[in-house]
């Protein structure tokens, strides 16, 4: 190993799952072997066969659809307003300078401290739970967006006004493209904060889901059924994240070379 040496595409997926398998063989050891008490963490196969329950017996894939949809939904609307509002940041400094001030405050605020204040307002409905998606990843890809497309390249843009290009132009034509690649990236990783924000709002006044089930479970001291829906969670993210990673390289794939 050298650093910042890549690896191949096939030794890359090699050790991803081999580190799955060593994690399993330790959580194996740990519950199988009698070192935790099943209380406190179930074994391997005790959370497979209650997954196993769950999806056939209790109706738990209408909770990971309706999951799904408050994460997709939440997500598609924060990122519809987010990237033009961005983008126009980033290229006029003067809008910027309006909205920054109070974005940079709006991001530090927790999205689960917005929930009680969303149930009065919204009720118990998917109107909340989108709204604490939404307040969680707005404003951070707001700002990422901003700075990304604000670092275009100098000599890109007096090159582009030399050539006679307008504003409007310049934004579609330079500014846009050039940023494309760095844009799609967050828009992965913020994806990824949603999936937290909305376990957190399901956790909370919530008759559906992932979360709602994972509260259900907490007071019955099932902790099988617990890490299975963890585990839903993570196979979903991944999946979502790979999917994301996939067409990012179809879209732009000069980028991807670049890594």
């Amino acid at each position: 190993m050298k650093p910042l040496t890549p690896v191949t595409p096939g030794a890359r997926v090699a050790l991803g799952i081999s580190f799955f398998v060593v994690f399993v063989a330790v959580w194996s050891l740990a519950t199988f072997g009698g070192f935790v008490q099943k209380t406190f963490l179930a074994d391997p196969l005790s959370m497979l066969q209650s997954g196993y329950t769950l999806l056939a017996k209790m109706g738990f894939a209408e909770d990971i659809g309706m999951t799904v949809f408050r994460v997709v939904g939440g997500f598609v609307i924060a990122a519809v307003l987010a990237v033009p509002l961005g983008v126009f940041m980033g290229a006029y400094k003067p809008i910027e300078a309006f909205f920054e001030p109070f974005i940079s405050f709006a991001r530090y605020l927790p999205a689960s401290a917005f929930i009680p204040l969303l149930i009065l307002w919204a009720g118990i409905g998917e109107a909340q739970k989108l709204a604490v998606i939404f307040i969680g990843s707005f404003f951070s890809l707001v700002l990422m967006i901003c700075v990304t497309v604000g670092n275009t390249r100098r000599d890109l843009v007096e090159a582009a006004y030399t050539l006679g290009v307008k504003d409007a132009s310049l934004i579609r034509r330079v500014l846009i493209p050039g940023a494309a690649p760095e844009i799609a990236e967050q828009l992965r990783m913020v994806l990824g904060w949603a999936w937290t924000y909305v376990i957190v709002a399901e956790l909370i006044g919530a008759s559906s889901g992932i979360g709602h089930m994972i509260t259900d479970s907490q007071a019955l001291l099932a902790t099988d059924q617990i890490i299975f829906g963890i585990i839903v969670i993570g196979l979903i993210g991944l999946a979502s994240d790979l999917l994301f990673k996939w067409v990012n390289r179809r879209l732009f794939p000069w980028a991807a070379l670049g890594r």
